[in-house]
């Protein structure tokens, strides 16, 4: 049994930062993370995208924010762990368990909306068609000089065109004449030549020939159809994610979300929630704010740990 203060249930940018600020404070910390890699949805998802609300940037992308929370971890005692799925949560004497293997005094739940994979095309694809048919964006120089369709209308999609319409002609194309991201995007969209515009149109064939994806799309409420060729598609549907796990570990739930307190507490004593995968009232789901819920939480363990002790609220202050 590894025994540690705090475990880390979450290695997206939430968690990272909170295990270095956890470490920062000399609470022996572990990160638990389900995936093969850190950095959850913008290192995953959209790791060339460039976020702009994160405090200190003026705009920064998923790779680059990733590696500066892993560099600053370096510098603290923090342990992390990849590939390990914290399924089971129980209690003993005074300190919570994982899986039977991890103990700690306090746990911080900061899996987001939980483990994620995005939502696939809802076409049947042989093998050479799905070789060409991406659901995220690691390296966009594989699209260099290509004909891309986009598929999508939220923030990711238009996120996405923006990004490839740097490097490739791209067709964006969407079910509905309204798109749900954000309309400045938009409108920056409509502007660039190398951009094309599809509504409402909705997929209903793919397939390969001539080293080319022929693309079927019917005109929403008519029967109209067209079909175009492109070299490759990205599929931005968005993502199924859960954290049923959560239902198994007696957490209390509001539609799916942990509810939290002012300090970040759960129903269980000594379980924190941080991050999207928590709800109270007035929250939005932005990384910045996530990070201030992560200190919060963790100022509440070290009053929880340690109540003898004089506590360092500004890092400033800290040596």
């Amino acid at each position: 049994m590894e025994n540690f203060d705090l475990i880390i249930v979450g290695g997206g940018p939430i968690g990272l930062f909170t295990g270095y600020f956890a470490g920062l404070h000399g609470l022996k910390t572990i990160v638990l993370e389900a995936l093969a890699d850190y950095g959850g949805q913008p290192q995953m998802l959209y790791p060339a995208k460039n976020i702009q609300d994160i405090p200190a940037y003026r705009s920064i992308n998923g790779t680059s924010l990733t590696k500066n929370l892993l560099n600053a971890l370096k510098t603290t005692d923090t342990v992390l762990r990849k590939n390990y799925r914290a399924k089971e949560l129980s209690k003993f004497k005074d300190h919570w368990l994982i899986n039977q293997e991890l103990a700690a005094k306090s746990i911080i739940i900061a899996t987001g909306e939980g483990a994620f994979r995005p939502k696939q095309l809802p076409l049947k694809l042989d093998q050479e068609s799905q070789a060409h048919v991406h659901y995220s964006l690691p390296d966009p120089s594989l699209f260099l000089n290509k004909e891309v369709a986009v598929l999508g209308g939220g923030d990711s999609a238009l996120d996405f065109s923006l990004e490839l319409a740097k490097l490739a002609r791209v067709a964006l194309i969407h079910r509905r004449t309204a798109f749900r991201g954000m309309e400045t995007n938009v409108q920056k969209l409509k502007k660039l030549k190398n951009v094309e515009i599809l509504t409402p149109y909705l997929p209903q064939a793919l397939s390969f020939h001539d080293n080319k994806l022929r693309l079927t799309c019917k005109q929403v409420g008519s029967s109209k159809e067209w079909h175009k060729d492109f070299d490759e598609i990205l599929v931005a549907y968005g993502f199924r994610a859960n954290n049923r796990f959560l239902r198994k570990w007696d957490i209390q739930l509001s539609e799916g979300l942990v509810e939290v307190d002012a300090s970040m507490r759960t129903n269980l004593p000594g379980v924190y929630a941080i991050g999207d995968a928590i709800t109270y009232d007035g929250r939005a789901p932005l990384i910045g704010l996530g990070f201030g819920e992560g200190q919060i939480a963790v100022m509440q363990i070290m009053r929880q740990i340690f109540p003898e002790k004089t506590l360092t609220v500004h890092s400033t202050a800290l040596q």
